[in-house]
């Protein structure tokens, strides 16, 4: 007689524990991403997750607030539905989609040998390492003053565009009721406002650096 093998409850689909340990490991692995650049030598580079996610964080409640009004407005919703909606979108975006695009940027840069240092002698290098190395940014030291903006521009594309979908995704499931295209449209709509607003950051951090020189 074949032995009766038992499964583990808790690996059952929908059970509340299997749940609950899906939901800790979304908390989890944006940290371990956010981590992640402490194990590199301090010669290593500039992460520029670390310099863009302050002015992300204390951009955020602007943002929330500019994308419920718009939100509600948009999709016919009360402002309480859209607030919800949005403070919650946004808060998936910033925590989990922005750091794993930055995390996918970084092994993008790295598989392609962008983690080593070629030289800004020429314009074409100057674009380079602002682009194609904007994740993890070569310390060229005496250029960071103007690198670190100009990069900070450059990934906005990127994370623009991990907010949106992001976004939708969260918003979608939080108004089952609203047709998909309007969710869509409205929270790609949104972003471009507050990404506009967000370039601001580095803008005035370039500016900053030229009235002190």
């Amino acid at each position: 007689m074949l032995p009766v093998m038992q499964r583990n409850p808790d690996s059952l689909p929908g059970h509340p524990n299997r749940q609950r340990k899906l939901k800790s490991w979304i908390l989890v692995l944006p940290v371990c991403f956010l981590a992640l650049p402490f194990a590199a030598n301090a010669n290593a580079g500039v992460p520029m997750l670390f310099l863009a996610m302050p002015a992300l964080l204390m951009s955020l409640l602007p943002i929330i607030f500019i994308e419920s009004v718009y939100c509600a407005q948009r999709l016919s919703l009360s402002f309480g539905q859209s607030l919800k909606t949005v403070s919650i979108s946004n808060l998936a975006s910033t925590l989990v989609g922005i750091p794993v695009t930055w995390l996918l940027l970084v092994g993008v840069q790295i598989a392609t040998s962008g983690g080593r240092a070629y030289g800004i002698d020429s314009p074409v290098e100057k674009v380079l390492a602002v682009t194609w190395q904007a994740p993890w940014l070569i310390p060229y030291e005496t250029d960071l003053h103007w690198m670190i903006p100009a990069a900070g521009l450059v990934l906005l594309v990127p994370f623009y565009f991990a907010s949106w979908w992001s976004e939708f995704w969260v918003a979608k499931k939080l108004n089952t009721l609203l047709p998909t295209s309007d969710v869509k449209l409205a929270v790609r709509n949104a972003n471009r406002i507050t990404y506009c607003l967000l370039a601001g950051w580095p803008i005035a951090s370039w500016l900053a650096n030229v009235a002190m020189k």
